[in-house]
């Protein structure tokens, strides 16, 4: 380089016609100043909004911890109740069974009361109908006698008729 400029044999002057100088530092702090104010400002907001999301996460724990007890209460509430029912159940259940006992035995006795009854009522009927059966039969002597009655009766007044017929021919004669 120096050779060359050995040829070039001459100075060269530049002058340049620029702005004043700009101070990067001052800039550099600026910018610092910004930014630790911008992160200062986003950490706040952030703070803010971690305690609010903090302060409704713990109403809504405490309502759901309140909707849990509330629940754990209306399912002990409602077991409770289930084991009631259940034995009520069981009592009506017995009684059922206890009734349908009684009703069996009751059945059977009215049945063989009834079979009873029944077996006196063929009894019965079967005497009534030899009673029917010797009325009819006597009521046909009693007719047949009646008819024998009449008709020796008739044939005493027709002998009475000749006898007295004959008296009276012995007595006008």
């Amino acid at each position: 380089m120096n050779a060359l400029r050995g040829q070039v044999g001459g100075e060269i002057s530049v002058e340049m016609d620029a702005a004043p100088g700009i101070d990067l530092t001052k800039i550099l702090a600026e910018m610092r100043e910004q930014y630790e104010s911008l992160a200062d400002k986003n950490r706040r907001d952030a703070e803010q909004w971690f305690f609010s999301k903090t302060e409704e996460l713990n109403r809504e724990v405490a309502i759901n911890t309140e909707q849990l007890q509330s629940g754990k209460t209306e399912i002990t509430e409602l077991r409770r109740t289930i084991q009631s029912l259940e034995i009520d159940l069981q009592s009506q259940l017995s009684t059922k069974a206890a009734l349908e006992g009684t009703l069996a035995d009751t059945e059977a006795r009215y049945g063989t009361q009834l079979a009873q009854l029944q077996g006196l009522i063929t009894s019965v009927e079967e005497q009534l109908a030899e009673l029917r059966c010797d009325m009819e039969r006597q009521n046909h002597e009693y007719r047949v006698l009646l008819d024998v009655k009449c008709r020796l009766e008739q044939e005493i007044a027709t002998y009475r008729r000749l006898l007295e017929g004959e008296d009276a021919q012995y007595v006008e004669g």
